[in-house]
């Protein structure tokens, strides 16, 4: 006899049951994080793309979030992102048709890379907050100045009408890892002088100003998010506090709900995704025009990007100071949600929605599996090679990678070996 007053059951049945986001409700409330899938072409979308989240939709997600579209094209930083302008809207607008007639909703991350590109890719010397050296491309970037900051402005807003005709239910603006807005947000990357940087009210005002003109824009038409790092994952960068004022912030603009996440990809890039960096699979696919690029990651990866733990919910600590900074604003988890008990816990802690990335990528049938069985766990092992493949291809599971080569193979096994020892180690799996 099923017992109706177990908590277990109810939280697993909550999961299942239909939640508002602003103006759109979701038919359950698990999201399809914006995990980039490299899988655009000329900064357009393919079939690959269309296929993915078309899969997603119909493996019971709650809303797809397709990944960073840039807002214009200095945003651009991948050749493999998708970038808004209005020749990529019919292909867009097939693949929301798709994903609605699956019983999803869908929503794009919209964002700007700032200084976190090249010329080549952005058509332009590179820009962000301050001027500076990017050590990945490598190239000089130079401080925005006020034509610079408007233009981007603006093209936030056109973005979102752009999304808005696409067909998407919803937008995420980027706001954390290091791209643009989180750029003139964090200490680490702003040392201006004039009303965008100093204090940190000062240092809001190029995000007040995108988020306002993409309020604007979205009408109460469709939901507004954000993703927001709770803190940038290294010393010197933003902490728990100061994001705590800037999340407060962002709901005073009229942004629906906010995803907390963490970590700068060009300082701290383990943080956000968590595991160990791939270094064999990165060099592996990168062009042989890139070799110096291939030698330094051999010789420094260890150094620049240390590996970080994977645990299970490993930002849901951090996100717990958000909620009860604001215990009724409707704030997404992400960060480590595999399991149904995991799904179940973020939900007991009063997080109306949680997002998933690699879970889906590894089995876009996922959430209907979580359905069936309320003990189902993911099969992703964080070997992170979907992550070194989509740098140059797109992000696929290494198991059903039919590139992989053997030592590849042999690499992704070390590393799975490697993370279970760890794990066991800091007491996350017995």
């Amino acid at each position: 006899m099923v017992d109706l007053n177990d908590k277990k059951l109810q939280n697993m049945s909550e999961i299942f049951t239909p939640y508002k986001l602003g103006p759109i409700e979701l038919r359950n409330r698990t999201i399809r994080s914006a995990a980039f899938e490299g899988m655009g072409k000329n900064n357009a979308p393919t079939e690959e793309l269309f296929n993915y989240h078309r899969a997603v939709a119909r493996g019971g997600i709650g809303m797809t979030t397709v990944a960073y579209a840039a807002v214009c094209q200095s945003g651009i930083s991948f050749d493999s992102q998708l970038w808004m302008r209005e020749e990529i809207v019919p292909e867009l607008k097939r693949l929301t048709d798709a994903v609605h007639a699956e019983g999803a909703k869908a929503s794009i991350q919209l964002g700007h890379c700032g200084n976190m590109t090249h010329r080549r890719t952005c058509g332009q010397t590179p820009m962000g907050a301050v001027n500076g050296f990017n050590l990945y491309s490598p190239t000089f970037y130079r401080k925005m100045k006020q034509e610079d900051i408007d233009f981007v402005v603006k093209s936030y807003g056109d973005a979102v009408r752009l999304a808005m005709k696409a067909g998407f239910d919803a937008v995420e603006i980027h706001a954390g890892h290091g791209y643009l807005i989180s750029q003139f947000l964090s200490p680490y990357t702003n040392h201006r002088h004039d009303r965008y940087g100093g204090s940190l009210d000062n240092r809001m005002n190029f995000m007040r100003e995108c988020i306002r003109e993409v309020v604007k824009a979205a009408d109460g038409k469709i939901a507004v998010t954000t993703k927001l790092n709770t803190r940038d994952g290294f010393k010197g960068g933003q902490e728990v506090d100061e994001l705590i004022e800037v999340a407060k912030e962002l709901r005073k603009l009229g942004v629906d709900a906010i995803t907390l996440s963490g970590g700068f990809v060009s300082r701290a890039p383990m943080y956000v995704m968590r595991g160990e960096f791939p270094t064999k699979a990165i060099a592996h696919y990168m062009p042989k025009s890139f070799w110096w690029l291939k030698i330094g990651l051999h010789l420094g990866a260890w150094a620049v990007c240390p590996t970080e733990t994977f645990r299970h919910l490993f930002f849901l600590e951090d996100a717990l100071k958000f909620k009860a900074a604001m215990p009724d604003y409707p704030f997404i988890y992400v960060g480590g949600v595999t399991t149904g008990e995991d799904a179940r816990k973020v939900l007991e802690n009063g997080f109306p929605f949680f997002q998933m990335g690699r879970a889906v990528l590894e089995d876009p049938d996922f959430v209907n599996k979580l359905k069936a069985d309320e003990n189902h766990c993911s099969g992703c092992t964080h070997s992170n090679f979907c992550v070194g493949r989509m740098y140059t291809l797109s992000a696929q599971c290494h198991k059903r990678c039919q590139d992989i080569t053997p030592a590849l193979e042999r690499e992704v096994h070390r590393i799975e070996a490697r993370n279970d020892r760890r794990e066991r180690k800091a007491g996350y799996i017995k």
